[in-house]
C-alpha cells in the first residue's frame, strides 16, 4: 500500500485544524448590567455638613467586577462635592449583589447661609449622583445612577430662660439661680464652643462668666446651664434694703452662643418674686 505524498498529509491536517477552529466561536460580549433597589440614606447630620449613604443592586448577565462609583452630592439644587469611590465588588452571573458607599460634604458653608436656611425652614432635598464603572473581562462599562431624600433644614438653637428662682435670706440678702436653656431644635446632636452670660439686677452688672464650653445638646432637647448669684450690699450697693423690700427683682440676663458657624446673641429680662428662705 503507497503512502500519501507529504504535501496532502499537511493539507488535510491543516484543514482539520481549521474546521476544529470553526467550531468554536469566539465568546460573545457580556451585556449590560442592570440596576435596581436604589436608595439615598442619611449616615450623619449635622448644621454644617451631611454624610449620605448610596445603596442598591446590580446585576450582571455574566462574570464581572464592580470597580467604583464616580459621584457627585448635591444638595438644594448644587453640586457641593465631587468623588470616586473604589468598590471592588465582583458580580456572580444573574444574581442580585447588594453595594453601597458613603459620601460626606459641608451643605453650609457661612454663618450667614445658616441663617438664612434656618428662617427659611421645612426641608433640601440631597441627593447622590453619577456613573458606575463594571469590567467583564477586558470590556468596561459605565451607567448612570441617581438617588435623593428630603432632609430637615438645620435650625439655629435657641437661647431661653429655662427657670428662675429668688431666695430671700435677710433684709440685706438674696440669692438668685437661675438656669439657662439652649434648645436644639435639630434631629442631631448640636456643639457647642460657649456660652457666655453676664446678669444685671436693678441695671447693676452682679456677675459674668461662662457655661457649656465644648458640650454637646442631643438632638431635639435643651442643654441647661446653672447661672447664681447674690444680690447684697457687697455686690448690689448701699441702698440693697429698698430694692429687695419690693418683693421683686428686674433682671437682664445677656451674652452670646458660639460653635461651628453659630454666633448667637442674646437679652433675655424679666422680673423674678423673691421666695422667703428659712
Amino acid at each position: 500500500m503507497r503512502s500519501a505524498p507529504r504535501a496532502t498529509v499537511h493539507l488535510l491536517t491543516l484543514a482539520a485544524w481549521l474546521a476544529g477552529c470553526a467550531s468554536t466561536p469566539p465568546p460573545a460580549p457580556v451585556g449590560p448590567a442592570s440596576l435596581g433597589g436604589e436608595e439615598a440614606s442619611v449616615a450623619s447630620q449635622g448644621l454644617s455638613e451631611v454624610k449620605l449613604r448610596y445603596s442598591g443592586q446590580l446585576t450582571s448577565p455574566g462574570p464581572a467586577v464592580l470597580e467604583k462609583a464616580d459621584y457627585e452630592l448635591v444638595s438644594d439644587g448644587q453640586v457641593v462635592q465631587k468623588g470616586s469611590a473604589p468598590l471592588g465588588v465582583p458580580l456572580e452571573p444573574g444574581a442580585p449583589t447588594p453595594f453601597s458607599f458613603q459620601a460626606e460634604a459641608a451643605y453650609v458653608r457661612t454663618p450667614e447661609d445658616l441663617k438664612a436656611l434656618s428662617q427659611r425652614g421645612g426641608n433640601l432635598l440631597v441627593a447622590l449622583r453619577g456613573t458606575l464603572t463594571v469590567r467583564a473581562g477586558g470590556e468596561v462599562r459605565t451607567l448612570p445612577f441617581a438617588a435623593s431624600r428630603p432632609v430637615r433644614v438645620p435650625r439655629l438653637p435657641v437661647v431661653k430662660v429655662e427657670s428662675l428662682e429668688g431666695a430671700r435670706y435677710s433684709e440685706e440678702q438674696v440669692d438668685l439661680l437661675l438656669r439657662l436653656g439652649v434648645e436644639n431644635p435639630n434631629p442631631f446632636p448640636l456643639r457647642l464652643e460657649e456660652l457666655k452670660w453676664a446678669l444685671s439686677v436693678g441695671g447693676r452688672k452682679l456677675g459674668e462668666g461662662t457655661q457649656g464650653k465644648y458640650d454637646t445638646v442631643d438632638a431635639s432637647a435643651t442643654g441647661v446651664y446653672p447661672v447664681e448669684v447674690a444680690v447684697t450690699k457687697e455686690t448690689w450697693g448701699q441702698d440693697v434694703r429698698a430694692l429687695i423690700a419690693k418683693g421683686t427683682l428686674p433682671y437682664e440676663i445677656a451674652g452670646e452662643l458660639t460653635g461651628p458657624l453659630v454666633r448667637i446673641p442674646y437679652s433675655l429680662s424679666g422680673d423674678v418674686k423673691l421666695n422667703v428662705s428659712r
